[in-house]
């Protein structure tokens, strides 16, 4: 006879990131069960994306033990909006426009689905599993291809009244400054902070200083943040300088972030944490030097306990249980 534990209702999280998806279920306990991924950026039309996505998912599910053991589906997405249940001019994905993802997940799958942001998932996640497990006030910070955040204040995630709050990624922090091509704002924060805005970063000083750098050996095009890193990690003194400007920027957004919602600690999380004090240490510096004095040195700075490809995954599931 099956012990009653096998029989305990599972969750199914999925996050939907620009370059990839990563899927899972999950048990109430936070134990990622099984997971796997397929390519985002692939599927220009978003129905063939959900047929992949439900084939690589009924091969877990069965895995699991069979689609009756799911209580739901929760997804993380940009621009996810959880009160409708749609994605909305994401700009960091290949569908354009209003999709209803919700729906035609749950249409799909015959499941219920709720849908959040992606780093709002990652914040639920974090708040259930990881370092802010027992936190009231603390933002999540997701430095990816794109940057995302999810401001839980008083216990609670702020979603604001059209459910699009907490996009601190899109803050402008530099007036005028370097275009971002998915919004066509200039000077926002993912400009210039994100695995992308490294990249810009790397090209621009490539091109407008003569510093010394075995980056100047690699085709401009093949250039990415993970070369940035390594080169970093070397010594390389125009990469170091790199981190070193791209933690002042994301430092005073940091900054602003802290003198309105006064977290507790700000989590991040991501591709770009992996630099360790390369970044942290520039933007704790240029944190605090923006902070006034009755927030200086209050504010715990972390990188995410849950691993990167795990935790959006958790939060997503997690909202399955809320």
């Amino acid at each position: 006879m099956a012990s009653k534990t096998a029989l305990h209702p599972l969750s199914i999280g999925i996050d939907i990131g620009g370059t990839g998806t990563k899927f899972g279920i999950v048990d109430r306990d936070g134990n990622l069960l099984f997971s796997d991924e397929i390519s985002t950026k692939k599927h220009a039309d978003v129905h063939s994306f959900i047929d992949e996505l439900y084939n690589a998912l009924s091969t877990l599910i069965e895995k699991a033990g069979g689609i009756g053991r799911m209580k739901g589906i929760g997804v993380g997405a940009p621009n996810g909006n959880y009160y409708t249940g749609t994605i909305e001019y994401a700009p960091n994905l290949p569908w354009k426009g209003i999709i209803p993802l919700a729906k035609l997940i749950e249409d799909k799958f015959k499941l219920p689905v709720t849908l959040t942001n992606d780093a709002n998932a990652a914040a639920i996640g974090e708040m259930m599993y990881g370092a802010a497990k027992g936190m009231k006030d603390f933002i999540m910070i997701t430095l990816g291809t794109g940057v995302g955040s999810g401001i839980v204040a008083n216990g609670q995630l702020i979603y604001g009244h059209d459910g699009f709050a907490g996009e601190v990624g899109h803050t402008i922090i530099i007036p005028d400054g370097r275009i971002h091509p998915g919004t066509g704002k200039k000077g926002s924060l993912e400009s210039y902070a994100s695995a992308t805005g490294v990249k810009y970063t790397t090209l621009e000083l490539l091109e407008t200083t003569d510093t010394p750098s075995v980056l100047r050996d690699i085709p401009k095009e093949e250039i990415d943040s993970k070369k940035v890193y390594e080169a970093a990690i070397q010594g390389d003194g125009l990469a170091r300088h790199v981190y070193e400007y791209t933690g002042r920027i994301l430092g005073l957004a940091m900054a602003n972030c802290v003198m309105f919602s006064s977290p507790e600690a700000i989590i991040l999380f991501g591709g770009l944490t992996k630099a360790g004090d390369l970044i942290l240490k520039p933007t704790r510096e240029h944190m605090e030097a923006n902070l006034i004095q009755v927030f200086q040195n209050k504010v715990k700075l972390l990188i995410s306990h849950l691993r990167e490809s795990d935790a959006a995954i958790l939060g997503a599931s997690a909202l399955v249980w809320e």
